[in-house]
């Protein structure tokens, strides 16, 4: 291999590194603000993950940002609505 072989492949890795590097980084970051995002309005978040996921990225996340619900007030637990009564009080488990 001659240098300019080897310039060329590192420069090459350092191009595919600075770009794609924060393409992945926002493909992730979006993938957890929609599972995040839909525990807080009461659906299921991993559903809605592997939605972001699984359709063609920016596709899934425009579709959620679309069809989410309104947040929900009331505490939830694993999306359903609960009683003020049966949900647990945090500071009992400090």
């Amino acid at each position: 291999m001659s240098e300019s072989d080897v310039f060329g492949s590192i420069m090459s890795m350092f191009f595919m590194l600075c770009v794609m590097l924060p393409f992945f980084i926002l493909y992730v970051w979006s993938i957890i603000w929609a599972y995040k995002d839909a525990n807080e309005r009461g659906k299921s978040g991993c559903l809605v993950a592997l939605l972001v996921f699984l359709l063609s990225w920016p596709v899934g996340l425009v579709i959620w940002r679309i069809f989410r619900p309104a947040k929900v007030n009331s505490p939830t637990h694993a999306g359903k609505v609960v009683d003020e009564d049966e949900y647990p009080d945090p500071n009992d488990y400090k």
